[in-house]
C-alpha cells in the first residue's frame, strides 16, 4: 500500500516510517507535516492509506479527514495520536483505526494488517465501495475510559438513570457519555431501534415478552432479563412497530 503519514512532529514521522517500513504490505512512504502539504501528496500521488496525527500546528487531522471522505475513492484512514477522546469522532468519520503513541510494532503491524483486508475487499466489491455502505454493525462507543467497537445487532437498550446514560448488551452493562437523545439520532437510521420511554431506547429484536400493564401500557422483557416500561406517549409508534 502506498502510505502517507500526516503528523507535524518529525521524530513522530521517523518512528512511524521505522515501524511502517516492517510492514510487507506497506510499498512506499511519504510524509507531509500539514493539511496544506498532505494534500499536495494526495494529489501527486496514488495514496491509499494515511496515517494522520490529531493535533498539527494550528491545524485538526479531522478537518482533512472530512475532506478526504468527500473524494470519490477516499484513502483508508488511521488516526495515530496521542489523544484518546477524539477516538468518537475518528470512527464517525470513517476512521480504520486508532493507534495510541507511543506506538508499538505490533500495534502498527495489527492496523496495517486491518487497512490491507479491508482494501482488498474494497476491489473485490466496487459497488460498495462507490456507495459508501458503512459496516452494518459497528459502532463505537467511550466507556471506563477506553474505547470499545460493539456491533449494533447486540445492543439491547440505551436508558438513563439518574443522569447516567447507560447501554446494555446481553452480558455486559456500560456507562456511556453521550445523551439518550443523542443515541435517538444515531440510531436513527437502523429500523430495529426505537424508544419506549422518555428513559429508553430498545432494540426491538430483542424483546422476549409483551406484558399489559398500567393505564393500558405495556411493560417488556428483554432478552437480558431487563423489565422495559413503555409510556402512553410511545404507544402508538410502538405497536406499529411491533404489528399489534
Amino acid at each position: 500500500m502506498h502510505t502517507l503519514i500526516v503528523d507535524d512532529e518529525p521524530l513522530a514521522r521517523n518512528e512511524l516510517t521505522y515501524l511502517l517500513k516492517q510492514c510487507p504490505e506497506i510499498t512506499a512512504i511519504k510524509e507531509a507535516d500539514s493539511i496544506e502539504d498532505a494534500i499536495g501528496v494526495l494529489i501527486e500521488h496514488n495514496i491509499e492509506l494515511v496515517f494522520l496525527d490529531i493535533h498539527l500546528t494550528e491545524e485538526s487531522g479531522l478537518t482533512l479527514a472530512n475532506k478526504l471522505n468527500q473524494l470519490q475513492h477516499p484513502p483508508i484512514i488511521i488516526f495515530a495520536t496521542a489523544y484518546d477522546e477524539y477516538a468518537i469522532q475518528a470512527f464517525e468519520l470513517d476512521a480504520r483505526d486508532y493507534v495510541l503513541k507511543p506506538f508499538s510494532l505490533d500495534r502498527i503491524q495489527q492496523a496495517v494488517k486491518k487497512a490491507y483486508q479491508s482494501l482488498s475487499v474494497d476491489f473485490s466489491q466496487p459497488a460498495q465501495k462507490a456507495n459508501k455502505v458503512p459496516i452494518e454493525d459497528t459502532i463505537p462507543i467511550q466507556a471506563e475510559e477506553r474505547i470499545f467497537l460493539l456491533k449494533i445487532s447486540s445492543i439491547v437498550t440505551i436508558s438513563i438513570n439518574k443522569g447516567d446514560v447507560y447501554l446494555d448488551t446481553e452480558d455486559k452493562t456500560y456507562i456511556i457519555h453521550d445523551t439518550l437523545n443523542t443515541w435517538e439520532e444515531k440510531l436513527a437510521g437502523h429500523p430495529s431501534f426505537i424508544r419506549v420511554h422518555r428513559s429508553f431506547i430498545i432494540n426491538s429484536t430483542k424483546i422476549n415478552e409483551i406484558q399489559p400493564w398500567f393505564n393500558h401500557t405495556y411493560q417488556l422483557t428483554m432478552v437480558n432479563q431487563m423489565k422495559v416500561p413503555v409510556s402512553r406517549s410511545y404507544m402508538k409508534p410502538f405497536k406499529e412497530k411491533i404489528g399489534l
